[in-house]
């Protein structure tokens, strides 16, 4: 490595990139013991470049991308023309098999570091489509009184303003194409400036824009709205306040849900309710999760924060007895209501609070269980650690959407309870950015 030619704070340095942080940022490692860590936006591993600090810390610093003297073969032209500036992809520019290597190696730095914990076996990464896979998400609109029209899309990467897109190349068609369009369509109505978020909700049957709404609409407003509605072919829903005031535009039923081909499942869900956003990874996940469980017709399984019934509903296909436990209770309605759909009978569901640890004698802990599944929110699974070791199930798969809770309950799942890391591995749920979707498998010993 060249040694930085520094000229003060303003200066140019030069350097090779050692890594990526979370946050896509390339880490540059000065060749001297006394020099501070560089992060650099934009640059990749194995790339020597030259860069500029702006922003100074305690343990390393901010740098912005000057020029890429040797390109790293895994660099590529990112697809949308926004990258760099759209806060809702940070990884375009590197190649996806690469990227999902990258998230491979963050779970097990993690679970080593965090976790002190090594996997028995790798499991192959879960990979589907790159592009145009996300059939959630949430937008920002704003008005804009310098452009004189509204954007609509994701923030930009600094956070605080929106970016100014025309397309999305990881939105779900045909929702993709009409970014630009939408932010059209809000430029000219009367009340654009309060209209501050679109939520897009894209199933197998109909697709919603939940648009909220902070003041009421005049009716040319609205005309307007149920023109684009008409001929894009969306159901449009206003938000007036809280979730309990969502609205139709247009009077009638919504036909929301999605379909699990390998159970001959369909699930039905809410504009507002959680569902992977990935159509494709989550079939497969669901897949690979009761193939991990190794369920028998005569199991009896737990499955802790259930949803509407995304595992459940699968597992009970397979075992003779499914129990789904979630905190919203309108998840659990829900649940209960895709298990009449799909004339499931062997499937029972429970609402518990499920951030303190549960009461062992709270009647959905009693009769004994096989296996447990885990999916639990980003804060991880802590709480249920203990009740899961009593309940004493032979196999536990623990789903994850964050690497350091995961290796920290997975710590104490191997360390204390009683249990062994059988493998682990990554599904590519988010490409283009850094969230990293985990599984892991554990017997008990």
């Amino acid at each position: 490595m060249n040694k930085p030619a520094r000229e003060g704070h303003a200066g140019v340095e030069t350097g090779v990139v050692s890594d990526l942080t979370h946050e896509a940022e390339g880490v540059v490692r000065p060749p001297e013991s006394s020099g501070k860590i560089a992060f650099v936006a934009g640059a990749l591993p194995g790339e020597r470049v030259s860069f500029r600090r702006r922003g100074f810390h305690k343990s390393h610093d901010e740098a912005d991308l000057v020029e890429i003297l040797e390109a790293s073969p895994q660099r590529v032209t990112p697809r949308c023309a926004h990258f760099g500036v759209c806060g809702g992809c940070a990884l375009q520019h590197l190649d996806p098999a690469a990227q999902i290597a990258a998230k491979q190696k963050e779970l097990a730095a993690n679970l080593e570091r965090i976790g002190n914990v090594t996997p028995g076996e790798w499991l192959p990464p879960l990979l589907g489509p790159h592009w145009n896979y996300r059939r959630r998400a949430r937008l920002s609109s704003r008005f804009v009184t310098k452009k004189g029209r509204s954007l609509v899309g994701f923030r930009e990467k600094q956070g605080k303003y929106v970016a100014d897109v025309q397309r999305c190349e990881v939105l779900a068609e045909p929702v993709a194409s009409l970014v630009g369009a939408l932010a059209e369509l809000l430029t000219g109505m009367a009340r654009r400036t309060s209209i501050p978020q679109i939520e897009v909700a894209l199933s197998d049957g109909e697709r919603v824009l939940v648009i909220r709404v902070l003041d009421p609409l005049p009716e040319a407003d609205l005309d307007k709205l149920r023109e684009f509605e008409r001929t894009q072919g969306l159901r449009i829903l206003l938000q007036p306040g809280g979730l309990d005031s969502i609205v139709p535009l247009t009077p009638g039923p919504l036909d929301l849900h999605y379909r699990l081909d390998e159970f001959g499942l369909k699930l039905e869900f809410g504009p507002t309710d959680f569902v992977q956003v990935n159509a494709a990874i989550n079939q497969a996940m669901v897949v690979r999760a009761i193939e991990l469980l190794e369920i028998g017709p005569s199991d009896r399984v737990l499955d802790l924060y259930c949803g509407l019934g995304n595992f459940t509903l699968p597992l009970a296909r397979r075992a003779r007895a499914v129990v789904g436990v979630e905190g919203e209770a309108g998840l659990i309605g829900r649940a209960r209501a895709n298990a009449a759909l799909n004339g499931i009978a062997n499937a029972e569901f429970h609402v518990a609070d499920l951030s303190v640890a549960p009461d062992l004698a709270i009647p959905w802990m009693r009769g004994g269980f096989d296996q447990v599944l885990l999916d639990p929110p980003r804060v991880g699974a802590r709480e249920v650690l203990s009740a899961v070791a009593h309940l004493a199930p032979r196999r536990v798969v623990y789903i994850s959407c964050h690497t350091g809770s995961l290796a920290r309950d997975l710590g104490v799942l191997t360390h204390e309870l009683g249990f062994r890391l059988r493998a682990a591995g990554v599904l590519d749920m988010f490409p283009h950015t850094t969230h990293v979707e985990s599984i892991a498998v554990l017997d008990r010993i």
